[in-house]
């Protein structure tokens, strides 16, 4: 670690009987006394005795460390990273929304109950369904909840031997997990060489057992299934359902709509496409949706519009139940439907095709330096399978480090898993020419250092708080505590 340019951990800058703070002496009756001994510390925590300029500069120092969508670029695929508009902050920090609580009488919180609403019928709209739940608080949560919707619909018409779901070999992770949680097995259907599903494949797989398909479209490779609406056909003739990974919904914002395409159960990443926060665990939100005939099943509570044109909250009887704590993640919602608003129709009519402009420009002004398995037109993400120039013996991840020596954080790699180097770019549609020229260039030089100076890219990183890390000792033995150093 460069210990001159990224200072020490804060136990290190600590000093015996060093203080930050002073406290008034306690006035009031020992408290202790009441208190079980076994409760109590037999020794004073282990805290670092810094002052408070050492704390504020430490972790003002450290947060410089920190890669954000604030700071820089970030092409990470999959995973739509897109720039926070901080009017969606101010809308989420009001007061009037700030400092609600969930139980709360409905009389008391009727805007709260209106923005709810409001977006739930925007999402709907979008993405052509019936009704929507914002209660699931991630992606994954609302794969969960869809499947679960899924076997409520299999389940009220005696339909209980359905009990698998196909997922294509390019899918994201989460589908296969989520369908296990939901416990369902998982089948694996193949993709053709241009990257879709082939159909051939999936057409003897569906029979009376099948109680879903879940697809994301565009795919994982950023490719648009052309051949949805006989997948669509086929799901549906063989009683099944199809399921939307919402994951990959940006581009299609304006251009297509997945209860369109034939979808029945779709989930929505709120902090994808609608540009709310997203990293670091959370937060974040998976809405659900359902053609009509299947909103019954969504979970409940569900916020409703009375005929006086007041808004409650209610848990009908048939409804799949509580996937989350009262409605769901309530700031992350009021940031999606600030932006919704912010944008209007027109606004986000424009965000799919600027997003499919980005992707393609990138992939085309880098294509002569990276390999492209799969050419074509893509949607709002593409793969490469590593440097075109195999003879140099760089990998995807030794490209990945070296990016984040210029300052980038690096891109999704070895993922898919279709290919054995690749590198998944998705730019979206925030980022300027100048911005995508600049990553372009950077990625150029590092394909031409690969060449003349291997060694450096395969050292990489050189510039970052550890430099060259050893990665499977990391994994295997992880130093989490100062006291294990």
């Amino acid at each position: 670690m460069n210990r001159k340019l990224y200072g020490r951990l804060i136990f290190e800058l600590s000093r015996e009987g060093r203080q930050g703070y002073r406290l008034p002496d306690n006035k009031l009756p020992d408290a202790l006394s009441s208190i079980p001994a076994s409760l109590l510390r037999s020794s004073d925590p282990a805290l670092p005795e810094v002052d408070e300029p050492t704390v504020v500069r430490h972790y003002t120092n450290m947060s410089t460390n920190n890669f954000g969508v604030d700071t820089g670029f970030y092409p990470l695929g999959s995973c739509t990273m897109k720039y926070n508009p901080k009017i969606n902050e101010e809308m989420a920090a009001l007061p009037a929304f700030s400092s609600l609580h969930p139980y709360q009488p409905d009389a008391t919180v009727q805007g709260a109950l209106e923005l709810y609403y409001t977006l739930q019928l925007a999402l709907a709209e979008i993405g052509g369904m019936a009704e929507f739940t914002l209660n699931p608080f991630a992606g994954a949560h609302g794969e969960l909840t869809g499947l679960m919707v899924i076997r409520a619909y299999h389940a009220s018409r005696g339909d209980d031997k359905r009990v698998k779901v196909i997922v294509p070999d390019s899918a994201h992770g989460t589908n296969p997990a989520s369908a296990a949680v939901a416990g369902l097995e998982i089948v694996e259907v193949k993709s053709r060489p241009d990257g879709t599903v082939d159909v051939d494949d999936l057409r003897p797989l569906l029979d009376d057992t099948v109680a879903a398909v879940m697809m994301t479209n565009p795919n994982t490779l950023g490719i648009f299934e052309k051949n949805i609406p006989e997948i669509a056909r086929l799901v549906h003739d063989a009683g099944a359902l199809l399921y939307y990974d919402g994951a990959n919904l940006n581009p299609m914002l304006g251009v297509a709509r997945p209860g369109d395409m034939g979808f029945d159960v779709m989930h929505i990443n709120l902090h994808k496409t609608f540009s709310t926060p997203h990293g670091g665990g959370g937060p974040g939100s998976g809405p659900v949706g359902v053609r009509k005939g299947l909103e019954q099943f969504l979970p409940a509570p569900r916020v409703v519009r009375n005929p006086d044109g007041t808004f409650s909250v209610e848990a009908p009887e048939e409804a799949l139940g509580s996937v989350s704590a009262t409605l769901g993640n309530f700031a992350v919602q009021a940031r999606a439907l600030s932006y919704i608003l912010s944008l209007g129709r027109e606004g986000l009519k424009q965000v799919g095709p600027l997003a499919t402009l980005n992707a393609n420009y990138i992939k085309e002004s880098l294509k002569d330096a990276y390999l492209l398995p799969i050419e074509g037109l893509c949607k709002h993400e593409f793969v490469f399978d590593g440097l075109r120039d195999k003879s140099t013996g760089v990998t995807t991840l030794q490209v990945a480090k070296r990016l984040l020596d210029h300052g980038y954080h690096a891109p999704t790699i070895y993922f898919p898993l279709l290919f054995h180097e690749s590198l998944m770019i998705e730019p979206t549609e925030t980022e300027s020419r100048e911005t995508l020229d600049e990553f372009i260039d950077v990625m150029h030089a590092i394909a031409e250092e690969a060449i003349t100076d291997p060694e450096t890219v395969k050292s990489a990183p050189h510039d970052t708080p550890i430099s060259g890390p050893d990665d499977t000792e990391a994994a295997l033995h992880p130093v989490v505590k100062f006291s294990d150093l």
